[in-house]
């Protein structure tokens, strides 16, 4: 296999592994109350309570608001299944960067951007909300390792846009 195309398939594989947990993180938004549910069930019955008991109060108080939304303010919940939409629409913008990586490297670099945007949201909007510290910090995880995959597939673009560059003979002294 040569360098380019070895290249073009390690940044599709990232890509796809990527889109992939993009899609189900916005999926997990639209059954939001059934899976709190499901969740709160499976916590306790691994007696979560009696060792993080913090987080079982957490669960508790997100799905008694979330029940209470959904049967009194249905409304509120379109919130987050817009959310979820604009996971799958970001997921779709990754199709540019599989078919043409070196043309389309703004969108990893997007998504880079977006990655860090969550650790300022998180920081502001957590307090604010009422959100634990705790879960602030599991939500920047998210953008923590959500780079990650596009700090690799960028680098493997700006690789394949070295080995454009190079006349055919001589790409093969590039390392990959």
């Amino acid at each position: 296999m040569s360098d380019r195309a070895a290249l073009l398939k390690g940044i599709r594989v990232w890509l796809v592994f990527f889109v992939v947990c993009l899609v189900l993180s916005g999926a997990t938004a639209f059954p939001l109350v059934h899976e709190l549910r499901w969740a709160e069930d499976l916590l306790r019955s691994l007696s979560v309570q009696e060792h993080l008991p913090a987080l079982m109060e957490w669960i508790e108080r997100v799905r008694e608001g979330l029940d209470t939304a959904d049967a009194e303010y249905p409304f509120l919940l379109y919130g987050t299944d817009w959310l979820a939409f604009a996971h799958l629409v970001i997921a779709v913008a990754f199709y540019g960067p599989y078919r043409d990586p070196v043309r389309n490297i703004w969108v990893v670099e997007f998504g880079m951007i977006a990655c860090a945007g969550i650790v300022p949201l998180a920081l502001v909007c957590g307090p604010i909300r009422g959100i634990p510290v705790w879960w602030s910090v599991i939500d920047i995880a998210f953008g923590v390792f959500g780079v990650i995959p596009l700090y690799v597939v960028r680098r493997k673009i700006k690789r394949l846009e070295a080995l454009r560059a190079l006349p055919p003979h001589t790409a093969a002294a590039v390392t990959v």
